[in-house]
C-alpha cells in the first residue's frame, strides 16, 4: 500500500507512530510531499532523522520542498531507477528515496507524476539568520520544460507536488506577517498550465500547512491518505 502526507520539517515521530499503528511493512510505501528536513542542515541532525526512518520497513518516498537541498548538491547521494523513475538515495539510508522532478513512478497500479519545490516565503529571514536557503528551491526551467513533456499524450494517474496550482492557493492560508506582494508565485503560476493541460486524475500537494480537499486538488498536511482512496477517485 501507498501512504501519503505533507510536510514533517524534520518531526520524525509522527511518521513511526503511523508506520506502528498501521504495522507496515517492507511492501508498503509512505510518500511525503516536500520538506522532510532529512537535507536541511546539512550535519548530524540530519543524519539524526535519517537513522530513525531507516530502521522503519516502509520506504520513505520524499518529494522535493523549499525547506531542503536538492540531494543532487550533497556528495552522498547517488542515483537508480526504482518503479520506473529516477531517484535519489544514500547508501547508508536505502529505503529513504528523493524523486527526480518531473519523473513518473508507478507505484500500486498508479502513475505518479512527481513535480518539487516552491518559493521560501521566510527567505530573508532565513538568510539573515545564516539558516539554510538555496537558490534552486523552486523548480528551473529545464525542469518545467521536462515536466511538460512527460505530460504529452499520456495519461496521469496521480500528480505530487510540493505546492500547488495558483488557482487553489488558500489564501486563508496566508501568513498575516507576509506582504503577499513580495512573494514570488512563479511555480504555481506555472503549475496552473500543468493543471490545465495534464490528464490526470488527483493531484496531492503539502507546504501550505493545511488539510484541505478541492476539485481534484487535496492539501496534506498531518493526514494521512493510502493508495486504494486515490484509486476510487481516478478511475
Amino acid at each position: 500500500m501507498i501512504y501519503y502526507t505533507g510536510d514533517i520539517h524534520g518531526g520524525k515521530y509522527e511518521i513511526v507512530r503511523f508506520t506502528k499503528r498501521m504495522n507496515l511493512t517492507a511492501d508498503d510505501v509512505i510518500v511525503i510531499l516536500g520538506d522532510v528536513g532529512a537535507n536541511y542542515y546539512g550535519n548530524e541532525r540530519d543524519d539524526e532523522l535519517k537513522r530513525v526512518f531507516s530502521k522503519l520497513k516502509p520506504t520513505i518516498f520524499c518529494i522535493h520542498g523549499n525547506h531542503e537541498m536538492r540531494p543532487a548538491n550533497i556528495l552522498t547521494y547517488q542515483t537508480k531507477e526504482w518503479n520506473g523513475g529516477i531517484v535519489w538515495y544514500e547508501e547508508r539510508y536505502p529505503n529513504i528515496l528523493f524523486a527526480k522532478d518531473g519523473e513518473i513512478f508507478e507505484l500500486d497500479g498508479l502513475t505518479h507524476l512527481v513535480i518539487g519545490g516552491a518559493y521560501s516565503v521566510d527567505k530573508y529571514y532565513r538568510i539573515a539568520r545564516h539558516y539554510g536557503w538555496w537558490p534552486d528551491e523552486q523548480p528551473s526551467e529545464e525542469i518545467k520544460a521536462y515536466v511538460e513533456q512527460q505530460i504529452q499524450g499520456r495519461r496521469i494517474d496521480v500528480i505530487l507536488s510540493h505546492t500547488c496550482p495558483f488557482k487553489y492557493e488558500p489564501v486563508e492560508a496566508f501568513l498575516p506577517m507576509i506582504d503577499q506582494s513580495t512573494v514570488d508565485t512563479s511555480t504555481e503560476v506555472w503549475l496552473d498550465k500543468i493543471e490545465e493541460s495534464a490528464d490526470y486524475g488527483a493531484w496531492l500537494c503539502g507546504h501550505w500547512h493545511i488539510n484541505k480537499r478541492i476539485d481534484r486538488l487535496q492539501f496534506m498536511y498531518h493526514d494521512f491518505i493510502c493508495s486504494d482512496d486515490l484509486k476510487r477517485r481516478v478511475q
